[in-house]
């Protein structure tokens, strides 16, 4: 089962930025999308942000699309949301997933990254 691994959450007051990165050693993302999603404490989980790895095309969350920024780095296998002007809204676990491009299904998943925004 691959297992894909986030990192770089941590701490940061309001107004700072973070970047978190997804890894999948051994894994190759061609033909897949990678997405981001959060899910803060007693809400749905949301879809944040996907880039394509072969196109690099993008979406993002509206709430987000002003302050993140998804990109990707081929030699690396690796995807980054960089996030900027934080504000403790945006405290939550976030999360990478790859999804199949043909059937649109996310299959392998990250264990989490832990975003704390203090006021």
């Amino acid at each position: 089962e691959v297992q894909l691994v986030e990192s770089g959450g941590g701490v940061v007051q309001a107004g700072g930025s973070l970047r978190l990165s997804c890894a999948a050693p051994g894994f190759t993302f061609d033909q897949k999308a990678i997405g981001w999603f959060r899910q803060a404490p007693g809400k749905e989980r949301e879809e944040i942000a996907i880039i394509t790895w072969l196109g690099g095309s993008t979406w993002r969350l509206g709430s987000v699309k002003d302050r993140f920024r998804i990109s990707k780095d081929n030699g690396k296998n690796t995807v980054y949301l960089q996030m900027n002007n934080l504000n403790p809204d945006d405290t939550a676990v976030y999360y990478c997933a790859s999804k199949n491009i043909s059937d649109g299904k996310y299959y392998e998943w990250g264990q989490g990254t832990q975003v704390t925004v203090s006021s």
